[in-house]
């Protein structure tokens, strides 16, 4: 997205005013306690080697805190009620819709190169997922989307919460398994059972949602992993904390590596509803992919953490 640049994103995101300590401390008594200790992160081999999510190596994480859930609509509008905030949609006046969500509507608008599934809709936000006429308040439970990096960092700086890392996000999503492509085992549909929300169909035309959501799901849809948490995989993209890059090589365990020091691109991990093995088989615990802070779509949100006082 083009806009004021990402430091007036920052400086806004920084800016909030924190809430309340009562609202602080009931916020982070949502969050689920998780162990800290030695996990193998990331992949044997890629199918996506420019995704720099394999080989596996080892890390060492001290315990943290990890929300069960992503964000809410309902959630990101108490934040927004109490603060003002415009997101980065908001400030710049659109953000990426899928085009299955438009009907008649999608030829209106332009798509990125190369990615004629979005389409760049006026007035798309959290607040409007698919524009003028569409409203939050019908998905209130779902998770909030069209959600920016830097619109993360706000409700954070708000919340007085953080970003987990990437290593942090992953063996939280493994749920205490090891060497697992999913947070319940290696079989896609165990007993035949959907257990994440994906697209099913033909990519990227038609969604039968035989997994019984077309688009997001709500937050607590499917079973939780071993450590209580929902959705770690597929429904939508969860923001980092880490820039993208490649860990140093290392024959130690990496103890709470934060990633790189610099670097463009912030890193989503978790998947989301549009992702299908013909085109984006990134629905794995290890799997990741990396965009600009200031970029906004329907598919993008995020879920807090903070660290063991």
């Amino acid at each position: 997205m083009a806009g004021p640049g990402d430091s007036q994103y920052e400086r806004a995101a920084l800016s909030i005013p924190p809430a309340p300590p009562k609202v602080q401390k009931e916020l982070r008594a949502q969050l689920k306690a998780i162990p800290g200790g030695f996990f193998e992160m990331g992949a044997r081999k890629s199918r996506f080697p420019a995704d720099l999510d394999s080989p596996r190596h080892k890390v060492k994480l001290s315990p943290y805190l990890l929300a069960p859930y992503a964000i809410s609509n309902a959630d990101f509008a108490r934040f927004v009620m109490a603060t003002g905030y415009e997101t980065v949609a908001e400030v710049e006046g659109w953000s990426y819709v899928f085009h299955l969500f438009l009907g008649d509507k999608a030829q209106n608008w332009r798509s990125p190169p190369g990615l004629d599934w979005w389409r760049a809709v006026d007035g798309a936000s959290w607040a409007q997922p698919e524009g003028a006429g569409s409203d939050w308040r019908d998905r209130q439970a779902h998770p909030a989307t069209h959600i920016a990096w830097y619109d993360a960092l706000a409700y954070c700086t708000w919340a007085g919460l953080r970003l987990p890392s990437e290593a942090e996000w992953e063996r939280a999503a493994r749920g205490g398994l090891e060497r697992r492509k999913f947070p319940w085992g290696d079989v896609l549909l165990p007993e035949g059972a959907y257990r994440m929300n994906t697209w099913q169909g033909n990519f990227p035309h038609e969604d039968t949602g035989d997994d019984g959501f077309i688009g997001t799901a709500p937050v607590g849809a499917f079973q939780p992993n071993g450590f209580g948490l929902y959705n770690m995989t597929g429904n939508v993209w969860e923001w980092v904390a880490d820039r993208f890059g490649r860990y140093p090589a290392s024959k130690r365990p990496l103890v709470d590596p934060q990633g790189p020091a610099e670097g463009p691109n912030r890193i989503q991990r978790g998947g989301s509803y549009l992702c299908h093995d013909s085109y984006c088989d990134r629905y794995h615990v290890h799997s990741r992919m990396q965009n600009p802070p200031d970029t906004s779509s329907g598919n993008l949100g995020f879920r807090v953490a903070a660290s063991v006082e």
